[in-house]
């Protein structure tokens, strides 16, 4: 039986697929909230590296060919107080590790967040969907013009935000959007296979999601 509601299994995702490394819990969590709510700077360098096995493992279903990669923006108050952009910062350590880096080109700064939409936590999909209209804008067409685009974010929820991004993208050119997190949010009806010690959620928008039960975060810079 589909867990999704009636209007998410008609809807189809603007987005060619998603995938994450592992579910929004553990060190994993530990690790998002460091870096994005403690400043700890060096657990970027890990997130990284987790995100960094995610590309590789999505590299493999994308078309041949540069393709253009996007974080997605925080607004320019929220950059200012926090001093940086996690989710590019993430993707700068993960593409620095990848075996073909060249393969990538990171394009920041093309799409921007016109408006502080504030938290999404406690908003039904609806609410989430009416807080993000409008609140996006590619701000040089031409970099992405017919151009594969990968999207990344520290964590995927409901896939609202991404969803969102993807449709302005689109909109102002690009030939197609794929989407890659560190973490995603799982429900308990998501977890559809547990074999030995790895979650896998194959479900048809968030394909190849796998998190490792024993994974530790590793110490130090």
């Amino acid at each position: 039986m589909d867990p999704r509601c009636l209007l998410c299994q008609r809807v189809d995702p603007p987005f060619e697929r998603a995938v994450a490394y592992g579910s929004y819990e553990g060190g994993l969590r530990d690790l998002i909230h460091l870096l994005k709510f403690h400043q700890v700077r060096p657990a970027a360098k890990v997130l990284g590296r987790v995100l960094a096995i995610t590309l590789a493992g999505l590299e493999r279903a994308m078309p041949v060919g540069t393709i253009a990669v996007v974080p997605v923006p925080l607004h320019k108050h929220k950059k200012a107080q926090r001093g940086f952009n996690q989710a590019e910062m993430i993707v700068r350590a993960a593409l620095r590790q990848l075996a073909r880096p060249k393969r990538f080109d990171l394009c920041t700064g093309v799409l921007l967040r016109r408006r502080d939409t504030g938290s999404q936590i406690g908003l039904t999909s609806h609410e989430r969907r009416e807080n993000l209209r409008g609140a996006f804008s590619v701000k040089d067409p031409t970099r992405i013009l017919n151009r594969d685009i990968l999207l990344v974010d520290d964590v995927y929820t409901t896939g609202t935000t991404a969803s969102e991004c993807a449709r302005v993208l689109l909109r102002a050119g690009a030939a197609r959007v794929w989407v890659a997190t560190v973490a995603r949010t799982l429900k308990l009806s998501n977890v559809i296979e547990l074999a030995g010690n790895e979650f896998k959620v194959p479900d048809s928008q968030f394909s190849e999601a796998v998190v490792t039960e024993n994974w530790q975060p590793a110490t130090g810079n």
